[in-house]
């Protein structure tokens, strides 16, 4: 894949990159080590969230069953962005719905920070309010994996871009 098709893609500008950084940029990454995990972090709220709501009733069901939605269509357009990618077919839609509707207004990024504020904010939700306990084993893997997956990936990434900064 040129350059030039990467930067298309993406959006970044890739000159004067190596491959490694390069690859970091790449939808494929971006959505394996950060859409996908928080796509499970909102999905799991949002099922505990339906879980609770049924025992308890109120809005908490609707809001559940919301998330629930919005999960599944983020992670339905990471999975797309991840396979064009590997493909070498130009993506012609964003990371998530937020940023699907910031491109309507021109600005995807805001909103895809939007969508990053919102995504921690559940993920805070469900660890003070307790949720957090409430995951059978098998989603608990899964917000592990997820966690694992988002933490390692955003240090390795850190790590690398600080040597080669120091190198320079």
């Amino acid at each position: 894949m040129s350059r030039e098709k990467i930067t298309e893609e993406t959006g970044t500008i890739t000159d004067g990159l190596d491959t490694i950084q390069r690859f970091f940029l790449r939808p494929f990454f971006l959505s394996f080590t950060i859409g996908i995990p928080f796509c499970a972090f909102k999905l799991l709220f949002g099922i505990t969230a339906l879980r609770s709501g049924m025992q308890e009733g109120g809005i908490i069901l609707g809001l559940g069953a919301v998330i629930v939605l919005w999960a599944t269509a983020d992670l339905l357009m990471n999975v797309g962005r991840s396979t064009l990618d590997l493909l070498h077919v130009p993506a012609r839609f964003e990371y998530c719905t937020l940023a699907q509707l910031g491109r309507f207004f021109q600005m995807p990024l805001v909103f895809l920070g939007v969508d990053t504020l919102i995504t921690f904010a559940l993920i805070c939700a469900m660890l003070w309010s307790g949720w957090i306990a409430r995951l059978p084993p098998a989603e608990s893997i899964l917000w592990y994996a997820a966690t694992t997956l988002n933490l390692i990936s955003l240090s390795l990434v850190s790590i690398y871009t600080e040597i080669r900064r120091t190198r320079a």
